[in-house]
């Protein structure tokens, strides 16, 4: 069960703890999270959307679950973990605004389906993969705040000049319908780990 949850030997604990120390969160959802229990490391209300069997069987493993928030450190009773076996993009049984922070790593457009689950003021937290970066860059409920740039194994979030992490490498049109075409990311200039977005509207 470690061994699926952490194939990359504490990664995404480094990746969320900067994360987390750069903004103000409490519930958190994740769509697209297959077996990465680490944002409950850090956050105390997470809740986990996947439609893969696998990432309901972790769950529902609760002992497990419980083993592997001990072994970091997480007090008992002090977190909640809810899991939903369902495709993110379908309609969720989750209260419009009820989050804080909505994670999008690898998962495809997470943002597109999932933004009105995330309060106004809140966070998106997504990286380039399959398009999803550039998709909340033209949304107009989103503002880049902050990138999350990744040296030697460690993350850092970074709010300097952020504008210029979001200029193409080539002159082109970003558009919802090419970014669903083509599946894939925009190639800009300057390319951190993720990008921290606000929700505005």
């Amino acid at each position: 069960m470690w061994d699926k949850q952490d194939q990359h030997h504490g990664d995404r604990h480094r990746l969320f703890t900067a994360v987390a120390a750069s903004i103000t969160a409490d519930t958190v959802l994740y769509p697209g999270s297959y077996v990465d229990l680490a944002p409950s490391f850090v956050w105390p209300s997470v809740t986990y959307v996947d439609i893969d069997r696998r990432a309901q069987q972790f769950f529902a493993d609760e002992a497990g679950v419980e083993q592997l928030l001990a072994e970091h450190d997480v007090e008992p009773n002090a977190h909640t973990v809810r899991f939903i076996k369902a495709d993110y993009s379908d309609p969720l049984d989750l209260d419009e605004s009820e989050f804080d922070l909505l994670i999008s790593l690898y998962a495809g457009f997470v943002s597109e389906a999932c933004t009105h689950h995330l309060r106004v003021g809140g966070t998106l937290l997504v990286n380039p993969s399959h398009g999803d970066a550039a998709m909340a860059s033209i949304d107009p409920r989103y503002r880049l705040r902050a990138v999350v740039t990744s040296r030697s194994e460690s993350y850092a979030v970074d709010d300097r000049d952020i504008d210029d992490f979001l200029v193409p490498k080539r002159d082109v049109v970003v558009t919802r319908e090419s970014l669903h075409a083509s599946g894939r990311g925009v190639a800009y200039t300057r390319s951190p780990f993720a990008y921290l977005f606000e929700r505005v509207t």
